[in-house]
């Protein structure tokens, strides 16, 4: 069995569509119409330009399928593998006019995930030896959330949590509406029970301390320095 991140087809497909329909409007790519015959064929090579983490060839396959399921995309490589400069990502054939119509945004997506793999992958490799992981957050661009957080993973990054829906992270805002940590904590045990686990954001050596006392599962240190975040440890 595959130990390899999975991507959510599903969510793929929706950011797919609407990804096409701002690029092809209601009148389709009007220049490639207008110059290329419908029966002509085509055939080309997706290469990197620099090393890194590819990511997204599913998805780049999934975006020439919409536009037109007879073009063809056989990878060369896989989500994950490392690539140099000039490699061959994968060969895309079929019919000129879906290539053409498909390519920008197939590309857009590939580089945007691949980047995102790619800076995943060197921060892990920075970590290397120690129990530190590389965590994603919420802070993803609108309707991309689920792609990047896969990116993410690819890059050997883990999820933190997908939304607010999914996991209890006691920040700033709450922590000052609610009149301080303690009562925070106290009106979320009441409300969610004693098993759920809840993470809390601190800011200062203060705030971990009352993190601590008040029963927090886990705590964030939230810009801090490195001398700070090595005393609250």
């Amino acid at each position: 069995m595959s130990n390899r991140p999975k991507l959510d087809v599903a969510a793929a497909r929706r950011l797919i569509e609407t990804a096409l329909a701002e690029d092809l409007g209601a009148a389709g790519d009007i220049t490639t119409d207008a110059v290329i015959g419908d029966g002509t064929m085509a055939a080309g090579r997706l290469i990197a330009r620099q090393t890194g983490i590819v990511c997204g060839i599913d998805v780049a396959r999934l975006v020439f399928e919409a536009v037109d399921d007879r073009v063809r995309l056989d990878a060369d490589t896989h989500d994950g593998a490392r690539v140099d400069a000039d490699q061959t990502i994968a060969r895309v054939s079929g019919p000129a006019k879906g290539i053409l119509a498909a390519e920008r945004t197939a590309l857009n997506l590939l580089q945007h995930l691949s980047g995102i793999a790619t800076l995943t992958s060197e921060a892990v490799a920075r970590t290397a030896g120690t129990r530190a992981k590389i965590l994603d957050t919420r802070k993803t661009l609108p309707g991309l959330r689920s792609l990047e957080k896969y990116a993410v993973t690819v890059g050997g990054g883990e999820s933190h949590r997908r939304g607010l829906f999914d996991g209890v992270l006691l920040k700033d805002n709450h922590i000052a509406l609610a009149g301080g940590i303690g009562p925070a904590m106290r009106s979320i045990r009441g409300s969610l029970g004693q098993d759920v686990s809840v993470e809390v954001e601190a800011e200062t050596l203060d705030q971990v301390s009352e993190a601590v006392e008040a029963g927090a599962d886990v705590i964030m240190l939230d810009n801090m320095s490195l001398e700070m975040m090595a005393e609250a440890v």
